[in-house]
């Protein structure tokens, strides 16, 4: 699945099948459903699901839960808009 193609389906009413917990959890956010994006990543415990979980904290406005969750994902803390975070994070998930 491209980029383009991730973002067309947060219109749809349904996940598209076969994606990551991470990937489910940027979906979830991108429909603006934290909680459930939240949860798709929660017990993963793989690099990529901690990034979003990361991601998700930074979201929320809790630095050290989000500080605490980049170490987990090897990535450094961002400080660029949300929206630049979920596009960098999703592209380079879907491998775009």
């Amino acid at each position: 699945m491209s980029f383009t193609e991730f973002q067309a389906s947060l219109q749809e009413s349904t996940l598209p099948a076969g994606l990551s917990s991470a990937l489910q959890g940027l979906w979830h956010d991108g429909r603006g459903e934290w909680d459930r994006a939240h949860r798709c990543v929660q017990d993963d415990n793989s690099p990529a699901a901690a990034w979003v979980h990361a991601y998700l904290h930074r979201k929320e406005e809790d630095p050290g839960n989000a500080a605490y969750w980049y170490a987990r994902a090897g990535r450094p803390m961002r400080d660029c808009p949300l929206s630049e975070e979920w596009a960098a994070i999703a592209r380079e998930l879907l491998g775009d």
